[in-house]
């Protein structure tokens, strides 16, 4: 059943039982007023409950609500007989209006969102169509996104009152105002303003963060027309060499475009706390300050990925450019506006690649997998039996701990490196989960099965 459909299940319950209570009053409404004088007489005569004929007519009895024709009401039933029908009545009346109010929102509702949606994919589909003849470019693109793009400024409290602090980007993600860009653009910010494509400028609440995905979720109140939510595309069928196109505003300069290329996929991007995210987009296009929270298009004009970071010793974009998948971001966005956090599953190791070194210092079968060096206290690795190194050895030039256990496989799936491991983590699993996971430990292969945990919040930077 789609979710959306769930919300009318309390108003077809109340429905129901309005009906079911019209049915009562109907058979109510067919009990007699009793014209002899005795009522005990009357009373008898009718407390046969099938066919039983009284002042002439025949009683049926009630399909649910049979008390009520073996039970008299009191001695002058016949008086207050209309007062229950009213009282009755009018509750019914009135669980059926709210009923159908509900109803009426409800629907209401579903058709803007559903109208609205229709809208965005006949303006992809018209602006696709014109450029299909010489290929899908930037023009189309653009103009597929340029009303779902704002402009982000932070502002911090100074000596004159609220001062311009940082800028960056972000886009609209859904028709209730909800904005997404980079947590760093906002971190520090005393107040936050978002500026859409009309020159309309709204403050912004934050509704929740994320330091361990860069993400955070703000919120904005705007008229409906204002609000155009992007499409989230699959980040996970990018190819290398792809066309890709980042809107933004580098250095201040709002609803700019750049083209490029997918340079590579899977990269790994330091965050807090010593952690880092995985499967970060690696591009070409023009990345700029400015340009954080922004969104990476593909030439469907569906966001791919949120434009974070660069790699550069000047500060300015050099060649390499970072952006956070979209596949990541829609695992991230609700659980911040539900909770205004997201919770990330952790094992709680630390450790290295197995390299050519390690291998043959530790005899390994081949040069693959992640060597444990240390376990968090307590932590779920472990309460699963996972082992640290246990023997320091000069490695390639460097003093490092060996002798602990390789990961191999997680869940039957290989890790090579700590990028496997952590992807399968991050997109798969959850907090509460289990995982098997396959470790060599002294030349011998041995399962071990651990149950996630929320990884810790960051340490105050």
């Amino acid at each position: 059943m789609h979710s959306e459909s769930l919300g009318h299940i309390p108003s077809v319950a109340v429905l129901w039982a309005g009906c079911w209570l019209m049915t009562v009053v109907f058979h109510l409404s067919e009990l007699p007023s009793d014209s002899n004088d005795d009522p005990d007489t009357s009373a008898d005569s009718c407390s046969q409950g099938i066919r039983a004929s009284c002042s002439g007519k025949v009683f049926k009895r009630l399909p649910v609500w049979t008390p009520l024709t073996v039970t008299p009401m009191s001695e002058n039933r016949h008086d207050k007989l209309p007062l229950y029908l009213v009282t009755i009545s009018l509750v019914v009346s009135i669980v059926l209006a709210g009923s159908f109010a509900y109803l009426h929102i409800q629907t209401q509702s579903q058709l803007v969102s559903l109208e609205t949606r229709l809208e965005g994919y006949q303006s992809r589909l018209e602006l696709l169509g014109r450029g299909s003849d010489r290929g899908t470019g930037a023009p189309q693109v653009y103009a597929l996104v340029e009303r779902s793009v704002v402009h982000v400024v932070t502002k911090k409290q100074g000596k004159s009152g609220l001062e311009p602090f940082a800028t960056g980007s972000g886009f609209v993600f859904d028709m209730d105002g909800h904005i997404i860009t980079n947590n760093h653009v906002i971190e520090k910010a005393d107040a936050i303003e978002v500026t859409f494509l009309d020159g309309a400028t709204s403050r912004a609440s934050v509704v929740g963060t994320d330091p361990y995905s860069d993400l955070a979720v703000l919120k904005v109140k705007a008229p409906r027309e204002r609000l155009k939510p992007v499409v989230l595309g699959n980040s996970s069928s990018l190819r290398v060499g792809e066309t890709v196109y980042a809107v933004g505003a580098p250095f201040g300069l709002s609803w700019s475009i750049a083209q490029g290329i997918v340079s590579q996929i899977g990269r790994m991007l330091p965050v807090s706390g010593g952690y880092s995210i995985p499967g970060v987009i690696q591009v070409d296009a023009a990345i700029n300050p400015g340009n954080s929270g922004g969104p990476l298009l593909d030439s469907l004009g569906e966001v791919v990925g949120v434009n974070t970071a660069i790699q550069s010793e000047t500060g300015v974009f050099s060649g390499v450019g970072f952006a956070i998948p979209s596949n990541l971001v829609e695992r991230v966005a609700p659980s911040l506006i539900q909770t205004g956090r997201h919770d990330h599953p952790w094992l709680g190791v630390t450790g290295t690649d197995v390299t050519p070194s390690i291998a043959e210092k530790m005899s390994l079968p081949e040069v693959r997998g992640f060597l444990v060096r240390s376990v968090v206290e307590n932590s779920p690795a472990e309460k699963a039996g996972i082992r640290g190194g246990n023997k320091a050895e000069v490695i390639d030039g460097a003093n490092m701990t060996i002798g602990g256990d390789v990961i191999t496989h997680m869940d039957e799936k290989t890790v090579r490196k700590l990028e496997d491991l952590l992807t399968y983590l991050e997109y798969d699993k959850r907090p509460g989960e289990r995982v098997v996971l396959s470790v060599i430990r002294e030349g011998r292969n041995i399962t071990l099965e651990a149950t996630l945990a929320i990884r810790p919040a960051p340490t105050s930077r």
